[in-house]
């Protein structure tokens, strides 16, 4: 992909307008433009970049707060004249120090973050964790704690009790995001079998 490719006669002042969304939550953190040497840095050092109108000149994402932004994936619209870039966030997208410079609801996309907390646990093993206790023990006890946890979940189901439920059913979705993790398995690979099974 270069910046060449792109139709920029329906943008203003030939600058490419950049939608940027965290790639683990899909959550949507700002838009920002480049230009052809904002591009060209992006794809050169891997962290998003851009040229500031206000200023009129480049800047990388985090040079002066380290909030940067590494690109995982960058994609063309339809129609060539805007770049979705997904990137890894460290620290606040906005200026205001909050995650998004959208005022979204900030659980979005927390069972996401929960994944990558708990891949986090499985690779590093910190002591004094409940999740690191539950890899110790293996594969038995992840598969008999997602046992408990649906069991307490249709229990609670039955008997009407919403608040319950909810609290069970958190529990079920934590300890099979575990169990999920010591199988190899992620979210996005529960998304792909489901989307296969709906086609």
């Amino acid at each position: 992909m270069r910046f060449t490719d792109f139709n920029l006669s329906k943008a203003g002042d030939g600058l490419l307008p950049c939608v940027v969304q965290d790639a683990t939550t899909l959550k949507v953190l700002m838009v920002a433009y480049m230009n052809e040497e904002a591009f060209d840095k992006t794809v050169e050092t891997g962290k998003a970049t851009f040229w500031s109108r206000e200023r009129g000149t480049l800047w990388t994402k985090g040079e002066t707060s380290g909030n940067y932004i590494e690109v995982v994936e960058m994609y063309p619209d339809c129609d060539a004249d805007t770049l979705l870039i997904m990137g890894k966030p460290y620290g606040p997208a906005c200026h205001r120090n909050t995650t998004s410079c959208f005022d979204t609801n900030e659980q979005e996309g927390f069972i996401r973050k929960l994944e990558t907390v708990i891949q986090s646990r499985h690779k590093e093993m910190p002591q004094n964790h409940y999740t690191t206790t539950l890899f110790s023990k293996g594969v038995n006890r992840m598969a008999q704690k997602v046992g408990e946890e649906a069991v307490e979940t249709v229990i609670e189901a039955i008997a009407g009790n919403k608040e319950r439920y909810l609290y069970e059913a958190s529990d079920l979705i934590y300890h099979l995001l575990v169990l999920n993790e010591h199988m190899g398995f992620t979210i996005a690979d529960i998304e792909k079998e489901l989307m296969s099974r709906h086609k």
